[in-house]
């Protein structure tokens, strides 16, 4: 196959993400450590970090509500906790404020220990893995382990030990700043605005479903934003725009992955939909100068199965590059020869998966952060035509998250339209009685593969 390096488009976005490489190679501090905060004396011991990228669980977890021994001074301070908690977006009155004023008034004993447990361990449930449960998140696919790093058992010795009950629940909040943006729209949104003050809540639960660290790298594309981060360090070093699952059966479900390397001039292997349901199979099978001229092959198997496979090139439909990040929907990260869709507003276009612009920077990008690769070697690789693997040696996690209210990619916190109607039974959740946690940490929705990037 012929090099596309020759081409001007090609010549164009390799240029661009040599000057990148550049810039990226002579900074030092993109892969130096960060310095840890040093905590005051007063806080307590931070959570067991969680794992940035959420594991598989096949079955729920067992409901982890222990009884412990409280004094009242314990209990008083877990209540102020509790009367607090609005800040986060909470409901004070779902963990019984008025049940564990009466216990703290009898004095220490058994109701007080059964009260002050339940109370506490409610609230934990609630700011470690969200108030929404499961029933409630629409095609939401990331198995949150945070319960694993800090179960509830744990962080209630934690409190009672350090007597430090508050400190304890607040190093239970997401550590992503727009967690900590939005508490501050809520500290200053009237009462009176029930609306907007809803907004924030099931945003900030949004988070509180997430790990509580997603990692030093890693990447993050709001849907209804049209747009991806790329985040070092919980900051933003380059953003774009990106065009994401149409409404309806093709739109872009709610999941974690992890980066397993960089693709340069991607392959892409048609859907059976489209071989056999377009009749692309039966046109091409028969015609190999077609096929080459259109630039796929084709191949029949023993039992009759026609596979087309489109070849690298400047038609191909993924662009340049995609995302190697293995998941059961078959959704990635990739480019699109369909460039000129980046510049319209509304870019919920797609079967499901995610296509982004300026695709060659992002790859290189990432393969020298995740990789080590060094420019030349990317643009040699990128320039080549050919279909090239580049594996990532470092954890890149990537998160595909569904938030309508948010800090935009300027810094400025914003509303975006619910593309997809996802914030009614959220909202509606919160609007209802808290419902108990059942331990559920995996949705039972169905898995649809999403696997077609025209």
């Amino acid at each position: 196959m012929k090099s596309t390096a020759g081409k001007p488009g090609a010549r164009r976005k390799l240029g661009m993400a040599l000057v990148l490489g550049s810039m990226l190679s002579s900074a030092a501090l993109w892969a130096a450590p960060q310095a840890e905060p040093v905590p005051s004396p007063s806080s307590s011991p931070a959570p067991v970090a969680t794992p940035a990228t959420p594991a598989a669980v096949t079955a729920p977890a067992p409901v982890d509500e222990p009884t412990l021994t409280w004094s009242v001074a314990d209990a008083q301070a877990l209540l102020g906790t509790i009367q607090g908690i609005d800040a986060d977006g909470l409901i004070a009155a779902d963990y019984q404020p008025e049940k564990l004023r009466a216990a703290i008034a009898a004095g220490p004993g058994a109701a007080l220990d059964a009260q002050a447990s339940k109370s506490f361990a409610w609230l934990v449930e609630d700011m470690r893995d969200g108030r929404t449960r499961m029933d409630s998140r629409e095609q939401w696919f990331v198995v949150d382990t945070d319960v694993d790093t800090n179960p509830t058992h744990a962080m209630m010795e934690r409190a009672l030990a350090s007597h430090d009950v508050s400190g304890t629940v607040a190093a239970l909040a997401p550590t992503a700043p727009d967690y900590a943006a939005l508490k501050g729209v809520l500290a200053v949104t009237p009462a009176a605005n029930k609306a907007k003050r809803s907004l924030i809540q099931i945003n900030l639960d949004r988070w509180r479903w997430l790990p509580r660290e997603l990692g030093k790298y890693y990447l993050l594309t709001n849907v209804p934003e049209f747009q991806l981060r790329l985040t070092v360090d919980n900051a933003i070093i380059r953003s774009y725009r990106t065009i994401v699952g149409k409404v309806g059966k093709t739109a872009t479900p709610q999941l974690a992955a992890v980066v397993k390397g960089v693709v340069f001039n991607p392959t892409w292997t048609v859907p059976q939909s489209i071989v056999v349901g377009e009749g692309l199979g039966k046109r091409l099978i028969g015609n190999p100068a077609q096929a080459a001229r259109e630039n796929y092959k084709v191949t029949r198997a023993k039992d009759g199965t026609i596979t087309v496979v489109q070849q690298p090139g400047a038609g191909n439909s993924l662009g340049y590059m995609k995302l190697d990040m293995p998941n059961p929907h078959a959704i990635f990260i990739h480019d699109t020869p369909s460039r000129g869709l980046f510049a319209q507003a509304y870019r919920a276009l797609s079967h499901g998966c995610v296509r982004t612009e300026r695709a060659t920077e992002l790859g290189m990008t990432m393969a020298i952060l995740g990789a080590g690769k060094t420019t030349d070697e990317l643009v040699a690789i990128a320039g080549s035509g050919k279909y090239t693997l580049v594996p990532m040696t470092r954890t890149f996690p990537v998160y595909i998250m569904y938030f309508t209210m948010a800090t935009d990619i300027n810094g400025k916190m914003g509303t975006f339209k619910d593309l997809y109607g996802r914030d009614t039974k959220v909202l509606a959740s919160f609007a209802a009685p808290r419902k108990l946690w059942d331990g559920k940490r995996k949705t039972t929705e169905k898995v649809i593969k999403l696997d077609n990037p025209l």
